[in-house]
């Protein structure tokens, strides 16, 4: 009798060796023509700066747009299941999606209050 992670364990060394074989062959067959253009850090087209525009700091904005994907997403990972099994679940699936619901409202009402809905 064989033991059931030996396939796992298979597997991840095929796949390290993949990974190590992709990295050296590039390496080794890949072009080496460097110019200052091509070392140069890539700031979409603009020239980088040390620090950003009022001192360094990053708008909120910013942070309220990652956490609207972040509660989005979250959102959808839970009710995607939920939906798919919605008959098993029956009421008590309907009571822990509507406590979920009512949750995952706080940061979505903290985040509208905070302007984070509003692209002007």
């Amino acid at each position: 009798m064989t033991n059931p992670y030996v396939p796992v364990l298979i597997l991840m060394g095929v796949a390290a060796v993949l990974a190590l074989g992709g990295v050296a062959a590039s390496a080794v067959i890949g072009p080496r023509r460097y110019n200052r253009a091509k070392l140069d850090a890539y700031e979409c087209g603009i020239e980088p700066t040390p620090l950003a525009d009022g001192g360094g700091r990053l708008p909120i904005k910013y942070y309220l747009v990652a956490m609207t994907f972040i509660v989005f997403d979250i959102e959808v990972v839970f009710l995607y299941p939920w939906a798919v099994d919605f008959a098993v679940l029956a009421g008590f699936g309907l009571v822990a999606m509507l406590a979920f619901l009512a949750l995952i409202t706080v940061p979505f009402v903290y985040e509208w209050r905070r302007g984070g809905f509003d692209w002007v």
